[in-house]
């Protein structure tokens, strides 16, 4: 029998990171036809595409025809980013200058993933027409790679997002989760950024964030430009750790708050609040509350089973 193939077509970079198979999952629960496409982790699930080779991009873009490209792959480490300027440059603007151009061919619209990192944290919340002043070389590169984008495919929407957590493969994949062995191994105290104000986001609100602005824009061609989108919950990794420890039932005494500056590795913004009211306006959004959220993307890597079976059952 025929298979229903949706006529609507988006492509996904980045589709094996964090917040790329987030977006992958809900265009296509949603009746899209997504196609992801990865590098280093691609295979079985998704195309294997190198960004920077320029010929590969070209041929999957105009083999597939992609109504909407959302781009999430980037270098977003910014102590990575600090140590390897060049390559994170390549990836982060050139990759994404060349993305624009090939959308631009087949009239796609793209959506390009960029940070709350812009902006310097001295003056939140931040509008979308405030001025960006990155602090570190990775908000430098992606502010870059917002005017590439724009440079070469007016037809883009620009996504600010800020920290992101979700279902991980690896608790390392967010700056979140990565504390979850720190309030679980409650036998050693644990040194916790209490300066850096965050706010904290499920990828799958993202992820819906996205989806609803390609299909505002196939109804509305002047969706376009820049956006902010960001949990609502002003946290410390500190205040983080403590609400995990406390989604789970787990002592937090362990956890001490530290309240001055960091002084190792790329300089962070003191509080880059993003201001999401052009988005919320335009009815689209959702939040998830950050207990509910981490406890269903942390869930997995519990180590107290007993306990699961007390909880949940």
């Amino acid at each position: 029998e025929d298979v229903d193939v949706p006529s609507r077509r988006v492509l996904i970079t980045g589709a094996t990171g964090l917040l790329g198979r987030a977006v992958f999952k809900e265009f296509h629960e949603n009746h899209w036809n997504a196609v992801g496409c990865g590098y280093r982790r691609a295979q079985p699930r998704f195309e294997q595409i190198n960004l920077l080779d320029a010929i590969a991009v070209h041929d999957i873009i105009h083999e597939f025809q992609p109504h909407v490209i959302v781009h999430c792959a980037a270098e977003r480490r910014p102590d990575v980013v600090e140590s390897q300027p060049d390559a994170a440059s390549q990836l982060n603007v050139a990759a994404s200058a060349n993305l624009a151009k090939e959308a631009a061919g087949v009239g796609a619209f793209l959506v390009y993933i960029s940070t709350d990192y812009v902006f310097d944290g001295t003056s939140p919340p931040y509008k979308e027409t405030d001025v960006p002043n990155p602090l570190n070389l990775y908000g430098k590169t992606k502010l870059e790679g917002e005017k590439a984008v724009l440079e070469n495919n007016e037809e883009t929407a620009v996504l600010r997002i800020p920290v992101l957590y979700g279902e991980v493969e690896r608790l390392e994949e967010s700056a979140v989760t990565v504390m979850f062995d720190k309030v679980q191994f409650s036998n050693k105290s644990a040194n916790m950024d209490h300066w850096q104000q965050r706010f904290p986001t499920n990828v799958k609100d993202v992820a819906a964030v996205c989806r609803q602005l390609a299909e505002k824009r196939m109804l509305d061609p002047s969706i376009k430009g820049t956006f902010h989108w960001s949990g609502n919950e002003q946290m410390t990794k500190y205040e983080m750790a403590c609400a995990i420890a406390d989604a789970f039932n787990l002592p937090s005494s362990h956890l001490r708050p530290i309240t001055d500056s960091p002084v190792v590795g790329a300089l962070r913004p003191k509080n880059a609040q993003l201001d999401c009211s052009k988005l919320e306006m335009l009815g689209i959004g959702q939040r998830t509350p950050f207990r509910a959220g981490i406890r269903e993307s942390l869930w997995p890597f519990l180590v107290d089973k007993r306990w699961r079976q007390t909880v949940f059952h």
